[in-house]
């Protein structure tokens, strides 16, 4: 295969601050599955939507489970989901057809995005009208070999830089979709560290993370700093912290976002405030990350020690179920008893009033 049938595009160039003030892009990421960050990013979307009725809000959901997209489209249906509406398309109508599309031609951006664009309120009444999902997809698995062996093409020059940034160039045009109106993008990354998990980080320009309280996910806030950003708290990881993406995204001049905020989620709480066993591992986590940011403060937002960045969650096994299960955005959701598949489950309220205040100080920290 020669190179004659490729277009190059110019290297990305970031816009100017001045160009980009009404466009935000957060991931929510952690290298360790079941610590919440879907159930956070259906919550933070639908509540930013909710309070900025002036902004467009944006779902991109690029982990292939596609819970976010679930509870967005009405909650997990028993029967006739819309996801398989959705994928059924032609072409696909999710952010695994977005990128068949960018296979198809890998360096230069494709003619429109509406066909990858879903308006949630049309299957789930209970989503702000000025909130929009490009849809999770179980492509996005077998897609991936497809997607890294395009990045490792030899011809163009920079075939991997311009393959990392193909969700970076969806976020730009949902901005450029949005006009004149503010346009937030929030990012639902799969665990693993995949081409698509990357490309979604590049995409943003804030990282969250969001955690529970136990050691394994302090050992995988490590990974997230050794595998996004080259740095190692151990000596054990050392010499393969500086390699692979970390190492060539500095190299090839790619941007990575800036660790925003970490939600300690789940939290069970003693007397209103997080029991001792949960803080003394939050404790654990919060000097690691000291540690790290004494060494290397510009790959967080603040300036501030990480603990300032610390957000908790208390954990509310009920109202999360409900919200998930029927679709129903936290902020609106109302205290009683609630039918769900059969079973009645009573959601009480001064827990709820708790718990909606503790994801409205996160919300209001973006």
């Amino acid at each position: 295969m020669d190179g004659s049938s490729y277009v190059v595009k110019p290297l990305y160039t970031p816009a100017a601050p001045s160009e980009r003030q009404h466009v935000k892009a957060y991931a929510l990421w952690n290298n360790k599955g079941g610590v919440g960050k879907s159930f956070l990013c259906f919550v933070a979307a639908c509540q930013y939507a909710e309070t900025f009725p002036e902004a467009d809000v944006y779902v991109i959901d690029l982990c292939p489970q596609a819970n976010v997209s679930e509870t967005l489209l009405g909650g997990y249906q028993p029967t006739s989901p819309p996801i398989r509406e959705i994928t059924a398309k032609t072409p696909r109508a999710t952010i695994a057809g977005y990128l068949e599309a960018r296979l198809n031609s890998p360096f230069q951006m494709i003619d429109s995005i509406e066909p990858f664009i879903t308006h949630p309120k049309d299957y789930n009444p209970k989503i702000p009208d000025n909130l929009y999902l490009s849809c999770g997809d179980n492509l996005l698995e077998l897609l991936s070999e497809a997607i890294r062996q395009t990045s490792q093409l030899t011809i163009p020059f920079n075939a991997w830089r311009q393959v990392i940034e193909w969700v970076r160039d969806l976020c730009e045009s949902l901005s450029a979709r949005s006009g004149d109106r503010d346009a937030v993008i929030f990012i639902d990354c799969n665990p693993s560290f995949a081409i698509y998990t990357q490309q979604a980080l590049v995409a943003a320009d804030n990282l969250v993370v969001p955690f529970t309280a136990d050691d394994s996910s302090r050992r995988a806030i490590e990974n997230v700093m050794a595998l996004l950003y080259g740095v190692s708290t151990g000596e054990d990881i050392t010499q393969y912290a500086r390699i692979n993406f970390s190492q060539r995204a500095i190299s090839e001049g790619v941007a990575t976002p800036k660790l925003h905020s970490f939600v300690s989620n789940r939290v069970t709480t003693y007397r209103k405030t997080a029991s001792k066993a949960f803080q003394a591992v939050r404790n654990s986590i919060e000097t690691t990350l000291n540690g790290i940011h004494k060494k290397h403060r510009t790959y967080f937002v603040s300036s501030k020690p990480p603990g300032e960045s610390f957000v908790e969650v208390p954990d509310y096994h009920s109202a999360c179920i409900v919200s998930a299960v029927t679709g129903t955005p936290v902020h609106s959701l109302k205290a009683g008893p609630h039918m769900v598949n059969g079973e009645r489950i009573q959601i009480n309220l001064d827990p709820l009033k708790i718990y909606k205040k503790a994801l409205s100080d996160f919300v209001e920290r973006l």
